[in-house]
């Protein structure tokens, strides 16, 4: 089984993107073109507190609706999804003293491989591996920023019709990698994030595992478009076009601490 999954196709993984973010929040505040997605409970969570232009909105305006929405947080951050908008926003935003920075939207049109032996967990088993994760990849994290960005997956459970969190296990049972897989299955898109690694386990196959399984219960779930995202300026994005991921777009992020 193969999915083709051309540029054409972004406009569904945007729109995607769009009711997952709002879907997980706890509060939205519209703008002309764009929302802003705040949930409180995760203040130090960039995901779960930021603005996502999905329309035409106004390059001179991004800026001030940033502002607006987070003025009760120490940063500002806010997406833009379509690329020529993004374009247009980065002067007026490198202005305001944000910095900018891309995301690529990689869609799977390799084959579908076998199931890779992952298993579906709850929460409650990844909170350890997650939370002892975090210093690897935020160094400078204090404990109640780390507590934010481990909990926040339970927000997740509210972005799509089905979210599962899939495992591999060592031998002896310890978690060795993890995923998440969101789906909507009526609508036929899938969206497999935050796959990481145990840094004990590097380079063991565990990664492939979860990838392959979130793959491959996406397209038995009915998900013809099967995408993810990857930092344009890091090494996975080459992994991942490995495994059958072509870029088909990319996310424009701008970020300002304050």
């Amino acid at each position: 089984m193969t999915s083709t999954t051309p540029t054409s196709e972004l406009p569904r993984i945007h729109g995607f993107l769009t009711d997952f973010h709002r879907r997980q929040a706890a509060r939205t505040v519209e703008f002309p073109g764009a929302v802003a997605v705040l949930d409180d409970a995760y203040r130090h969570s960039r995901g779960n507190n930021h603005v996502l232009a999905y329309g035409a909105v106004e390059p001179e305006a991004l800026a001030g609706y940033t502002d607006e929405a987070q003025s009760h947080l120490p940063y500002r951050f806010s997406y833009v999804l379509d690329e020529s908008v993004a374009a247009a926003c980065v002067a007026p935003m490198e202005r305001a003293g944000f910095r900018h920075a891309t995301t690529l939207i990689m869609a799977h049109t390799g084959p579908v491989p076998e199931h890779g032996g992952a298993r579906e967990v709850d929460f409650d088993e990844l909170r350890g591996p997650v939370a002892a994760s975090w210093p690897r990849f935020a160094p400078r994290a204090t404990p109640e920023q780390i507590h934010h960005l481990v909990e926040r997956r339970l927000a997740r459970r509210r972005g799509a019709d089905v979210v599962r969190f899939f495992a591999a296990h060592t031998p002896e049972g310890e978690v060795a990698a993890w995923v998440d897989l969101y789906m909507n299955p009526e609508t036929g898109i899938a969206q497999i994030e935050d796959l990481v690694t145990v840094e004990a386990h590097l380079k063991q196959g565990y990664a492939g595992k979860v990838l392959d399984t979130a793959l491959r219960e996406a397209a038995d779930a009915g998900c013809g478009t099967r995408f993810l995202t990857a930092f344009s300026g890091d090494w996975p994005h080459t992994w991942y076009a490995r495994k059958g991921f072509e870029a088909v777009g990319s996310v424009a992020r701008f970020e300002r601490t304050v």
